[in-house]
């Protein structure tokens, strides 16, 4: 693990960090195979549920964390094979108390495949095959986060590993839906001195991204590290919630990677959110220089969304506009352009010729307690359009108690045959995915 090293880091945090993770990464070998065996029900895994990272507070010096994913995955898209895996991922943790404000956290991950006819979507991760779709969760032992952190002075201070998530990650998220999450090298404060502002600050050196730690090839001459690259990043965001019925936000990402340059961008947003005649709106919009696969293009982004609650339904109408160019390599990028992930590398990299996805959703709650949400997306290039084709997405949910937690998810993307990047156009896709998640 490279932590940060333009950053004065205190000795006994060094230490700290590294002697727990021996500790810990023993022990969870040890666990491995008896986790497995608890867990390998393909209906068992869970959604975006992470660990929760408040200090202990219950008279426990140190307190442990689980969480448990099983996953059963089916990808199908045009020009390649069927992909199907079953994957377990357990992330365990030690979470300490608060001392003179200080605290600490370490957890790990453990990724199995009980069925690996897939993509693990990386050289050398495993499996790995061109020829099939990618998933990309791949096998994997590794440590995801070990920060030290300090509460004082309206503020909250993390120094080491650790995720960072801001506003809808639509620029900076964990990608949490992977089994293997993003996590990050970094400096982060929080600030909240200010009755209803949110100041929040991050600097980091190094994305531990999604591919597992044996992704350590090279995938061009110039990308030298699958598994994690080196940043020199730095992130501001702000929320002000002080004025009655309104949520104002602001930010600017300063991206650099010294590892990949066409990732590099300079992103400016603003976003508002209110009710209004019995609605709720949300507005957002970014200018970003950098833009393009060669950096050297500007690009706008737009997001609108009007909701409607009708007691227990909602119907959401959106648009989401991505200038060509723009790009977005820390974002959650599963969470926009429907669950098929067709757009998903050309979002991150600003290879596409513009993205304008106009949708619809509404949920539902139906019988035995599940929650539906149905939506339908029309997709278009930079103007408003189904060049690109249509995809309708389902997402059902069925809570079980504060551990268990069930999920089925469904996208299917109709191509219409516009070219998204260079001279390919996106093709028929469909993803398949149920899974239980069993958090401790």
């Amino acid at each position: 693990m490279q932590f940060i090293t333009n950053l004065l880091i205190p000795v006994g945090m060094v230490h700290f960090t590294l002697d727990v993770r021996c500790c810990l990464i023993d022990s969870i070998m040890k666990k491995s195979i008896l986790l497995l065996l608890t867990c390998s029900h393909p209906l068992m895994a869970g959604p975006e549920t992470p660990i929760v990272e408040k200090s202990t507070s219950n008279g426990d010096w140190i307190k442990p964390l689980l969480d448990i994913r099983t996953r059963y995955e089916l990808g199908d898209i045009d020009g390649f094979d069927t992909s199907n895996s079953l994957t377990v991922r357990a992330r365990v943790g030690l979470q300490t108390q608060k001392f003179h404000g200080f605290s600490a956290l370490v957890d790990s991950e453990i990724t199995r495949a009980a069925l690996d006819d897939y993509n693990g979507g990386a050289k050398e991760a495993d499996p790995f095959d061109p020829t099939k779709v990618v998933i990309a969760d791949p096998e994997t032992t590794e440590l995801n986060q070990a920060y030290l952190q300090y509460e004082g002075m309206d503020t909250v201070f993390k120094l080491g590993r650790q995720r960072i998530k801001y506003d809808n990650d639509a620029f900076v998220g964990n990608v949490i839906w992977r089994q293997n999450e993003q996590t990050y090298d970094a400096f982060s404060m929080v600030n909240k001195s200010i009755a209803g502002l949110t100041l929040s600050y991050a600097y980091m050196n190094q994305v531990n991204r999604i591919f597992g730690s044996d992704a350590d090839a090279p995938i061009t001459p110039t990308y030298t590290n699958v598994e994690n690259y080196n940043a020199d990043t730095h992130l501001f965001n702000a929320s002000y919630t002080g004025i009655k019925n309104l949520t104002l936000g602001s930010y600017i990402y300063l991206m650099n990677f010294e590892d990949i340059p066409s990732f590099d961008n300079n992103t400016f947003g603003v976003s508002a959110k209110t009710d209004a005649f019995g609605l709720t709106f949300y507005g957002e919009m970014a200018y970003q220089d950098k833009a393009g696969k060669d950096s050297d293009d500007t690009a706008m982004y737009f997001h609108g969304t009007v909701t409607k609650a009708f007691g227990t339904q909602s119907v959401t109408v959106g648009i989401e506009h991505l200038d060509a160019g723009l790009k977005t390599p820390l974002a959650t990028l599963h969470a926009f352009n429907g669950f098929a992930d067709v757009f998903i590398n050309q979002r991150a990299n600003g290879s596409h010729n513009g993205i304008t996805d106009t949708y619809v959703s509404h949920t539902t709650p139906i019988f035995w307690g599940m929650k539906w949400i149905n939506t339908f997306h029309v997709m278009g290039d930079n103007e408003i359009s189904d060049g690109y084709g249509f995809e309708y997405d389902f997402v059902l949910t069925k809570k079980f108690n504060d551990h268990f937690l069930a999920l089925a998810k469904l996208g299917v993307f109709s191509s219409n045959g516009d070219i998204l990047s260079g001279k390919s156009s996106v093709p028929d896709a469909t993803r398949f995915t149920v899974e239980l998640n069993y958090v401790f």
